[in-house]
C-alpha cells in the first residue's frame, strides 16, 4: 500500500513542483500571441477552452495504453510502480511538455518538422515516413479491436465488416471536420469517464480493503521476462510515448495562451500515469499476486481483466465504464492518429487545410490505404509498434536537448532520459524475438554503449547547433 501511495505522492510532486522547473526552462511566457490566434482558420487551429483542451490531450495521449499497457507491466510485479512514476515525472512529462511547447513556438508544427529543424533534413526524412506509417497502423489497428468487440455485443447482421465501417466513417469525418466539431465535444466526455473509472477502481481496492504489495526488485514475471529493457517499453503510456509528441501539435493549435502549457501537456502526462498506476496495483491486488494475474490475461487478455476489475468493484456502472474504455478509448486514439497524420502530410507539402476539398485530397488516399490494411494479418507487425513508439520518444528527446542547447538552457533535463531511452530502445530491439534475439548480456551491452555513443556525438556537435540551427521567429523568439 505504501509504494502504490508513494507513486501518487511522486505524480503529485512532480506536477507541482519539477513541472515548474520544466516551465521556466522552457520560457513559457503569456504574452506571445499563440498559433491558436495567430493562425486562426476555424479547421486546426481553434481557440478552445482550457479544461476541454486538458480532456482531449489526456483522452489523445491515454487511450487503452495506461490500462492494458499498465495490467501487463504489472506481470513484473510492484517494481512497475517506480517505473510509472519517476518514468512520468522526470521523462514522459518532460517529453510531452517540451515537445508541446516548441511545437507552439513553431505555429504548431508537426513532430517530425521540429525534429527536421534541430536533428537535420536526413532524419526529418527518415522521421516523416516513420511516423506517418505508425500513426496510420495506429489508426488501422484501433479499428478492428472496437469493431469484433461492437459485433460481439449486438445483433448477428450487425457483423465485425459492418462495424468496421461504422469506424471508419466516424475517422473520416473526426479527420476532415473542424477540431471543436466532434473532437471537441465528444472528447470531455469520454476523457471524464476515464478519469471516473481509475478515481473508482482506485478508491475500490483500498476501501474493500485490497492487498497492495510493496516494491521489490525481484522480476515476478510469469514467463520470467526481463525487467531490462522489456517493462520500459512494455509499459509506454503511463510512463513515456512517444506517439504523445504526434498529438501535442493537435493541442498546440487550440490553446489560447503559452502558460496554460504545464497544466495540459505535463499535467496529463502525470493524470495518465495516475491511471496506470492505479491499474498497475488493481492488477496485482485484486488477483492476489502475479501469477493469478497471468492466468487472467492469459485466458481473457487485458480487456476481460479489465471487466471483471470494474464490475466487481464499480457494479453495473462499472460494467458499462469498462465497456467504453474498452470500446471508445481505442477509436479516440485512432481518429486523433489519422488527423495528425493528415496534419502532418500537409506540413510536409506546405499545403493549407482550410477548405473541405484540401483535406479531403489528403484524406481520401491515405483512408485508402487504412482499409487495405485491415485485410493483412497484423500479429507480427504489431510487435513492433512499442518498440517504434518508445524510439519516437528517444528521437524527440534529443530534439528537445539541441533546442535547450542551442538557446542556451540546460540540456540535460532532456538529455539524461535522452541516453536512457536511448539504452532501452537499442537494448529491446537486439534482445526481442521479433528483433534480433540475441542474448540478453551482448544486447544489454550494445544498448548502453550506442547511448553513450549517442550522447558523446551530442555534446561534440553542441557548440555547433547555436550556428547552424536557424532562429525561431523573431515573434516566437525563446
Amino acid at each position: 500500500m505504501f509504494s502504490f501511495l508513494g507513486g501518487i505522492i511522486v505524480l503529485l510532486l512532480g506536477y507541482f513542483v519539477y513541472s515548474k522547473v520544466i516551465e521556466k526552462l522552457m520560457d513559457v511566457r503569456g504574452d506571445r500571441e499563440t498559433p491558436a490566434y495567430k493562425l486562426q482558420d476555424g479547421v486546426d487551429y481553434v481557440p478552445m477552452p482550457t479544461w476541454k483542451v486538458f480532456l482531449i490531450q489526456l483522452l489523445n495521449i491515454a487511450g487503452l495504453g495506461p490500462i492494458f499497457g499498465a495490467l501487463q507491466g504489472a506481470l513484473f510485479g510492484p517494481v512497475a510502480f517506480l517505473w510509472v512514476a519517476f518514468g512520468s515525472v522526470f521523462a514522459g512529462g518532460v517529453h510531452d511538455f517540451t515537445s508541446g511547447v516548441i511545437s507552439i513556438k513553431h505555429n504548431g508544427a508537426s513532430l517530425s518538422e521540429i525534429q527536421g529543424i534541430y536533428l537535420g533534413k536526413k532524419i526529418q526524412a527518415v522521421m516523416r515516413i516513420f511516423t506517418i506509417v505508425l500513426l496510420i497502423l495506429v489508426g488501422v489497428v484501433f479499428v478492428t479491436g472496437p469493431a469484433k468487440l461492437l459485433a460481439a455485443l449486438t445483433p448477428a447482421k450487425f457483423n465485425t465488416a459492418f462495424w468496421v465501417a461504422v469506424v471508419f466513417v466516424y475517422y473520416f469525418l473526426a479527420t476532415i471536420l473542424p477540431i471543436d466539431v466532434l473532437i471537441g465535444n465528444l472528447y470531455p466526455i469520454f476523457g471524464v469517464c476515464l478519469v471516473i473509472m481509475a478515481l473508482g477502481v482506485g478508491g475500490g481496492i483500498i476501501v474493500e480493503g485490497y492487498h497492495i504489495p510493496e516494491i521489490t526488485l525481484t522480476n515476478l514475471h510469469p514467463s520470467h521476462i526481463a525487467v531490462w529493457p522489456m517493462m520500459f517499453i512494455t509499459i509506454a503510456c503511463g510512463a513515456i510515448s512517444g506517439f504523445h509528441a504526434t498529438q501535442s501539435p493537435l493541442m498546440a493549435r487550440c490553446i489560447k495562451n503559452e502558460m496554460y502549457s504545464r497544466k495540459i501537456f505535463y499535467g496529463a502526462m502525470i493524470a495518465e500515469g495516475l491511471i496506470a498506476l492505479v491499474w498497475v496495483a488493481a492488477g496485482i491486488s485484486f488477483y492476489n499476486g502475479v501469477p493469478q494475474l497471468g492466468a487472467v490475461l492469459t485466458k481473457s487478455g487485458p480487456g476481460g481483466a479489465v471487466l471483471e476489475i470494474t464490475k466487481t468493484l464499480l457494479g453495473p456502472v462499472g460494467g458499462v465504464l469498462a465497456m467504453l474504455g474498452v470500446i471508445a478509448c481505442p477509436i479516440t486514439s485512432g481518429d486523433t492518429a489519422f488527423r495528425g497524420a493528415r496534419i502532418m502530410i500537409a506540413d510536409i507539402i506546405h499545403y493549407k487545410q482550410d477548405k473541405v476539398k484540401k483535406r479531403l485530397l489528403l484524406a481520401l488516399p491515405m483512408f485508402a490505404v487504412g482499409i487495405a490494411l485491415t485485410f493483412i494479418n497484423f500479429d507480427i507487425i504489431w510487435r513492433y509498434f512499442a518498440w517504434a513508439n518508445q524510439t519516437l520518444a528517444m528521437v524527440t528527446l534529443w530534439a528537445v536537448s539541441v533546442y535547450l542547447v542551442k538557446y542556451k538552457k540546460n540540456h540535460w533535463f532532456t538529455t539524461a532520459p535522452a541516453v536512457f531511452m536511448s539504452a532501452v530502445c537499442t537494448s529491446y530491439i537486439f534482445q526481442a524475438k521479433e528483433g534480433f534475439g540475441l542474448p540478453a548480456v551482448f544486447s544489454n551491452s550494445v544498448g548502453i554503449l550506442v547511448a553513450i555513443g549517442l550522447l558523446g556525438i551530442f555534446l561534440a556537435k553542441a557548440k555547433s547547433f547555436s550556428e547552424t540551427i536557424p532562429s525561431i521567429d523573431n515573434s516566437m523568439k525563446a
